[in-house]
């Protein structure tokens, strides 16, 4: 597996993925359309992080981001492996490349996730990784989906 950073020819990979889970398990909200739709703009530009999980021979099988919110706050958010890709680890190496990314933000004091129990896989995943449920982040930043029934919180100053 390898782990590729955001380029332009990789966006529709991006939107791809994305839309085909949140889809699948949900509808597609503005703020997904606006960010799938424009990643350079809504994540890059704004000093965020958008990483790809590629097959050796190089086929994009997943993608996550780091979306700054607030000052010092970024989302891990749109997160998906492809459906024909779950079961084969890339969800967690994807995890631990933008937990990395993260701890290298300049100013980064919070990170967050926000999610439904409907993805419980994912929140299974999210909790090995380290993530804690957080009443304070539900809170600050659940309004955001109207999916959010679950907020989480990455401890930054845990040990890598």
């Amino acid at each position: 597996m390898q782990i590729l950073p955001y380029t332009d020819t990789l966006a529709p990979h991006f939107a791809h993925i994305n839309a085909a889970w949140i889809e699948d398990m949900f509808v597609l909200e503005d703020h997904d359309r606006h960010v799938l739709g424009h990643p350079r703009e809504a994540i890059v530009d704004q000093g965020g992080v958008i990483l790809f999980a590629a097959t050796p021979d190089g086929t994009v099988i997943g993608t996550g981001a780091l979306m700054p919110t607030a000052t010092g706050a970024y989302e891990l958010t749109k997160m998906g492996v492809l459906a024909a890709a779950r079961g084969t680890g890339a969800g967690g190496i994807l995890l631990a490349a933008l937990i990395e990314r993260a701890r290298d933000l300049p100013g980064i004091d919070t990170l967050y996730l926000l999610t439904s129990r409907k993805c419980a896989a994912a929140i299974h995943l999210y909790e090995r990784a380290g993530f804690v449920h957080d009443a304070d982040i539900m809170a600050r930043f659940g309004h955001a989906y109207a999916r959010c029934d679950v907020a989480m919180r990455f401890p930054l100053d845990r040990p890598r």
